[in-house]
Order: C-alpha cells, then sequence, then structure tokens
C-alpha cells in the first residue's frame, strides 16, 4: 500500500496541532457542546427504557437482560419491539447500582464522557481513511493527515444532530454502538501492521468480535462489517473500481483476480461474509416471533399500496436525513404523525428533494470513482461509504422501521459526512488561495454555529417541557407533539391547558387513541362525564385491546350509574390485561356500590395479589368487612396489610376502629397513636380516639362495677 500525504491537508485552515493536544481539543469541543445536559431529567423514550424498566433493579435477576428487550419487555412478546440491546441495559444498570437508584446525573455524565471518546478515536479513523494505513520502521502508525483527520473530527464532536444520542439517555444505545463500531473498524486496521500482503486472521476475528458487541449496544453495529469490507477493497489492496468495471467489461479480468487471491482478499472477504452471517442468524433466533409489527402511523410510507409512492417517500426521507446533516436547525424529538405527510402525486413540489438528493449523491460518486486525484477518490469514497452504509438498516430497504426519520440513526452516518466536509475545506483552501482568510472565518465561524447549536438543543433535552414544547415549532403538524405537551402539562398539575394540546392531536390525528384516554381521564375528573364516555367509547372502538381505556370507561359509566356497562368494561380491561390490579380495584368499588360483598372482597384480594403494597384495596377490604360485621376477619386483613404496609395511617386507622367495636380499647388506641404519628394532621383520627378513651372509660367503671359486685 503505497500512499503520499494528502497535498491538500496542510492548506487546511487550523494549526497543526500535536496528536495530543488535537486529542485534548476535540474532546474539549465535544464537553462544552452537551456538557449542559449533565444534570437534565430523565425525559422522553427514557421514561420506559430507564424509568419503568424493572432489568435496572438490582434485584431482578441480571440474566433477565439477556432475555428481554431494550424495554424490558420479553422478547417472545408480540408487543415486543425485538431491539435486543444487553449491553447497553447492562450499563443502565451499572448506572443504577452506583448512584443508588435513578439518579439521571450519572446517566448524562457516562452519554457526554462516551461521546468525548468516540470524538477523539475519530481522529485515527479518518487519518486511516485519508492519509492511508502506513507506519514508520517501529510499526508505529502515522498520521500523513494531521490537519483534515483533526478538522473532520471537531466537526463531528460539534454536530447538533448529535444531540438526541448524548443528551438522550436512551442514546446511550448509539453512542456504545459507535464506539465498538470504531474499535471494530481499528482492530481490523492492525491485521495489516506486517505489510500489505501479510495480515493477522487473529485480528480479524477479533474485529468480529467487536461488532458482536456492538451489535448486543445496537443493531445498526453489524454495518461496520461492510465499512471493513469496504476499506479492505479499497485501501488495503488500492483497487481501483472505475478500471476494475472497465477491464470486466473487456474481459480483461485473469491478472486482476489473481492479484485479489494472492493478497489474501478474498479470504478475508469470506471470512467477513460468514462471521456476518453467523451474527445475522443469531439475531434473528433472538427475535423469536419475527420481525417487530409497525403501525401505519409510525411509518406511514412503509404502508402505501403502490410501490411507486413508497419509493419516492422513501428516498423524500433520505434527502430530509441529509439536510439535517446539513443544516441541524430544525430538530424535533419525534417525527411521525403527521409531521412529514406523505407525497402523494408528481405534482407535489417536494418530489424536488429527493431528485436534488440523488444529483448530488451521483455527482459525489463520479468524483469519488473517476477523478484523476488519487487522494480525492479515496477521501470521496470512504465518505460515501461512512454516510452510506451505516444508515443502511434504517433505510426501508430491507425491512421496515419503526420511524419516518431518527436523528439518532444519523449518529455514525454523520461522520461520512464530516469527512467531506472536511475534504471539501481542504479542497477549496488549496484552490481558491486568495480567500483563505474568508475560508478560515467561513470554517471557525461554521464550527461556533455548530458549538451554539449543540449546546442550546442540549438545553431543550434538560426537561420534557422544554424538549416538547421546541417541537411544536418543527411540526406543527405532529399529533405526537401535542400529545406530549398535554400530557407533560397535566402531569405538572395544568389540566386545563393540557385539554387544549390534547384535543389538538385528536384533531389531527382522529385515532389517536392514548390522546382521547388521557382526555376523558381530565373530562371525567371535571365531571363531564357525557364527553368522557364518548371518547373512551371511541378509543376502545378503534382498539378493542386497549386495557386501560377500557377501565377509565368502567369508571365514568360508574359515575353514570350505569353498573352493568361498567362491569363489564371492567371486566374487558382484565381480559386484554391479565394483571391489572388497579382494575381490580375499581370492579371491587363496583360490587361494594351494588352490595355485592363477596364480589368486592374478592376483586380486591385479587388486586392485594397483583400488587401486595395496594393500599386503597387492603384498606377497603377491612372497611367492608368493619360495615358488615365481620369484625373478627376485619382484624385479620388488616394485620396481614401492615405487615406489607407497616407505615401506612389510614389501613392503622381503620383497623383501630375494628379493634374499638371488639373491645379492645388498648390495642385500638396504640394503632390510632401510631397513625397520628405518621400523620398528625388526620381530624378524625382525633376524634375517634377521643370518643375511644370515652367509651374505655365507661367500660372501666362497668367492669369495676361488676367486680364489687362479685365480691360483695
Amino acid at each position: 500500500m503505497v500512499l503520499s500525504e494528502p497535498y491538500w491537508d496542510h492548506h487546511i485552515p487550523l494549526p497543526k496541532l500535536g496528536p495530543l493536544h488535537s486529542r485534548l481539543v476535540t474532546a474539549f469541543v465535544a464537553l462544552i457542546c452537551f456538557i449542559n445536559s449533565y444534570n437534565g431529567d430523565f425525559v422522553f423514550d427514557d421514561s420506559e427504557a430507564i424509568i419503568n424498566n424493572k432489568d435496572l433493579n438490582p434485584d431482578t435477576p441480571l440474566s433477565n437482560i439477556w432475555k428481554n428487550d431494550f424495554w424490558g419487555s420479553n422478547l417472545s412478546s408480540n408487543s415486543s419491539h425485538k431491539s435486543y440491546r444487553p449491553l447497553t441495559v447492562l450499563t443502565f444498570r451499572i448506572n443504577y447500582l452506583l448512584a443508588g437508584g435513578l439518579h439521571p446525573i450519572g446517566f448524562h455524565m457516562l452519554n457526554v464522557a462516551l461521546h468525548c471518546v468516540i470524538s477523539v478515536l475519530m481522529i485515527d479513523v479518518f487519518a486511516i481513511l485519508i492519509g492511508g494505513l502506513v507506519h514508520d520502521g517501529r510499526g508505529v502508525k502515522l498520521n500523513l493527515s494531521p490537519k483534515a483527520s483533526f478538522l473532520a473530527a471537531l466537526f463531528f464532536a460539534a454536530h447538533p444532530v448529535h444531540t438526541e444520542s448524548v443528551a438522550g439517555i436512551v442514546g446511550r444505545a448509539d453512542l456504545l454502538c459507535a464506539l465498538f463500531f470504531q474499535l471494530s473498524f481499528l482492530v481490523y486496521c492492525k491485521a495489516f501492521q506486517g505489510g500489505d500482503k501479510k495480515f493477522s486472521v487473529l485480528w480479524i476475528f477479533s474485529s468480529i468480535l467487536l461488532c458482536a458487541v456492538a451489535m448486543l449496544c445496537k443493531e445498526q453495529g453489524i454495518t461496520v462489517l461492510g465499512v471493513n469490507a469496504a476499506f479492505d477493497i479499497l485501501m488495503v489492496c488500492n483497487l481501483d473500481i472505475y478500471e476494475l468495471a472497465h477491464r470486466l467489461l473487456s474481459r480483461r479480468k485473469s491478472a486482476d483476480i489473481g492479484g485479489l487471491v494472492s493478497s489474501g482478499l478474498l479470504m478475508r472477504l469470506v471470512l467477513l461474509f460468514l462471521g456476518g452471517s453467523f451474527l445475522l442468524y443469531a439475531r434473528w433466533r433472538i427475535m423469536g416471533t419475527g420481525p417487530p409489527s409497525f403501525t401505519e402511523v409510525d411509518n406511514p410510507a412503509s404502508f402505501a399500496e403502490n410501490v411507486i409512492l413508497r419509493i419516492v417517500n422513501y428516498n423524500y426521507y433520505y434527502s430530509l436525513n441529509a439536510w439535517l446533516l446539513l443544516c441541524p436547525w430544525w430538530l424535533c424529538f419525534d417525527w411521525s404523525m403527521g409531521c412529514v405527510p406523505l407525497i402523494k402525486s408528481a405534482t407535489d413540489w417536494r418530489i424536488v428533494w429527493p431528485l436534488l438528493l440523488w444529483c448530488c449523491l451521483m455527482g459525489l460518486v463520479y468524483q469519488a470513482l473517476c477523478s484523476q486525484d488519487s487522494n480525492k477518490r479515496r477521501t470521496l469514497t470512504f465518505g460515501l461509504v461512512l454516510l452510506v452504509i451505516p444508515f443502511l438498516p434504517a433505510s426501508n430497504l430491507f425491512f421496515r422501521v419503526g420511524f419516518v426519520i431518527a436523528e439518532r440513526v444519523l449518529y455514525l452516518s454523520s461522520a461520512g459526512y464530516c469527512l467531506i466536509l472536511a475534504y471539501t475545506v481542504g479542497y477549496c483552501s488549496c484552490h481558491w488561495k486568495k480567500h483563505k482568510r474568508l475560508l478560515k472565518a467561513a470554517t471557525l465561524t461554521l464550527l461556533c454555529v455548530n458549538v451554539a447549536r449543540s449546546a442550546q438543543r442540549s438545553q431543550h433535552w434538560r426537561s420534557e417541557q422544554s424538549l416538547f414544547t421546541s417541537a411544536l415549532s418543527v411540526c406543527p403538524l405532529n399529533a405526537k407533539v401535542h400529545y406530549n405537551v398535554g400530557k407533560n402539562l397535566a402531569d405538572r398539575g395544568n389540566q386545563s391547558a393540557a385539554v387544549k394540546y390534547y384535543r389538538e392531536a385528536v384533531r389531527l390525528h382522529p385515532k389517536y387513541v392514548h390522546a382521547m384516554n388521557n382526555l376523558g381521564n381530565i373530562l371525567k375528573e371535571r365531571n363531564e362525564l357525557e364527553e368522557a364516555e364518548e371518547l373512551l367509547s371511541s378509543a376502545v372502538h378503534i382498539q378493542p385491546d386497549f386495557a386501560a381505556a377500557w377501565m377509565n370507561l368502567g369508571i365514568v359509566q360508574n359515575s353514570l350509574k350505569k353498573f352493568d356497562k361498567a362491569e363489564q368494561s371492567y371486566l374487558n380491561a382484565i381480559k386484554f390485561r391479565k394483571k391489572y390490579p388497579d382494575c381490580y380495584y375499581n370492579l371491587g368499588r363496583l360490587y361494594a356500590d351494588l352490595n355485592r360483598s363477596i364480589d368486592a372482597l374478592n376483586a380486591w384480594r385479587n388486586a392485594t395479589m397483583l400488587k401486595p403494597d395496594h393500599s386503597l384495596a387492603w384498606n377497603n377490604m377491612v372497611i367492608l368487612l368493619d360495615n358488615t360485621g365481620n369484625l373478627a376477619q376485619a382484624e385479620l386483613i388488616g394485620k396481614e396489610a401492615l405487615k406489607i404496609l407497616p407505615k401506612d395511617h389510614t389501613i392503622m386507622f381503620s383497623l383501630a376502629n375494628v379493634l374499638g367495636k371488639q373491645k379492645k380499647y388498648k390495642e385500638s388506641e396504640g394503632f390510632f397513636l401510631n397513625a397520628l404519628k405518621i400523620n398528625p394532621n388526620v381530624a378524625s383520627c382525633h376524634g375517634n380516639l377521643v370518643a375511644l378513651g370515652t367509651e374505655f372509660g365507661v367500660w372501666l367503671k362497668t367492669s369495676k362495677r361488676r367486680e364489687k359486685g362479685t365480691e360483695h
């Protein structure tokens, strides 16, 4: 492999720093872009992947992370997203263990640190792709493009499209995948330290192993094998694709094939192919029930019946992804549910964007293959390889994905864009020497703007309120954006404002059952029961297995005195969600209202079996048994509940009343006093304690009189 230093490298308007200083500067830039997210909250998908994921809890068996998906659902479940990322979940679990709970600061700091490390390693990756794999006499790798690799790494470190991956804790999957992607590539390069025709099979196997680790962080990691293969063909074997195609077409190929065999390329490609095939087969077996199922709102283009329309819209999505790399100003946490309307006819002006994208790509491909400048061909080719290959799993070409656009999937692909951008700066600096100061100012301005935008966007990701509201101006047609803004307002107690956003979400997407359910809940609490019933009925009609909506519909119908319908709604909820303690609790309340005491007790007992700390269900059982005169059983239930909930003052209060009625005054007084210690502001507890004292005094006098009468 005979390579020369890129002639344009020394023209790049950056100071030439040593290896250590360039790495420190790159890490510092990566740090200042996203450091303000370090004390942010858990936001958006963090709720499901971290807060509600039992696999993070140290009490949960560690083996569960190998059986469940990224969100904590069993992989064999039909509702599973099949995203198998056990090593990412393991890092979340370690964060949880070290912090002693769900404290987001440790999670955020690790994400920022990972991005800094990845940005620094990008210098080594870019140095190899631009300047080649060259070693000195001692076997030390040389960087023939110090300025270009440094500039490309700076562009990568500061790119605003990375904000979701760095500031969003769930983005840890992309960061870990990128880290092991880089390590796999760099280890593959180590296989050729002995010279062009010598290679180490051990290092190649190590690279495949690191690819497997990357896949266990995120599925996108498999694409490093494609990058390794491209590197081997284009860099190690120094194969000119254009010349090879010309030779094949003219049937002059024997010499080339012989050269490939003697260089060991075919053997290495076979090893990569076999390793990749095995990993894909293992991944498919792990999925169990087949690929995940997505709905039309997740990825509407994939549900288009017309193949031409499907292809056009896929290409439109690609052009939007390219625009996010070029101009990362309009960023949004979610691009589904109407955010990107489908192109449905040839007269839609947006069809221009896919055409423009392909014109640009074809121009780059032509320059990468046909340019007389070998440095240019090499840099542009690897820029396109890094841009395209990591994006393939998100392209809908091989399988349907569950999103329209996702900024996080551009984390690796952005490296290819940054490489092409750094080459563009170097090329312009080399050929426009009269405007060198202007180019230097433009480059510095671009970096500063990217740093500022990354810091601003990182600030948005600090809380759900700022994240969701920032999306309103970017995707005003996105029903999910309005839903999340409404949900955040409702969680903060501003239900009146939440209603407005929930209504808008339903207007934009009339089949948005979750928005209907939440809006119905608020209307129920505001006693607007008829509209609430209508909304919840529509929700379960659209999605018959929506258990939460069935339960809420039952609560509304119970309030409207539609007892038979309410009972059926509760039973439907339990039918679709077997383990639903809150629904059993509400069903018990319905039975209690209908004086069906046995059914009520059974329902509440089911609630406590499914959720042993269900305080309301325990307390209602004690009260119902008390009211029906079953004092001994009420006492047993109350004491059983306090073994599980020893500091529940409501159960203590109810049990104290039961004991008082059984004339166990001393024991009753003890429970009243304990309840008052826990919650001194319960007026009824004070009143009952006074009444107990009075009753105890009367009982004591009567007892003494009886004793005197016996003695006389």
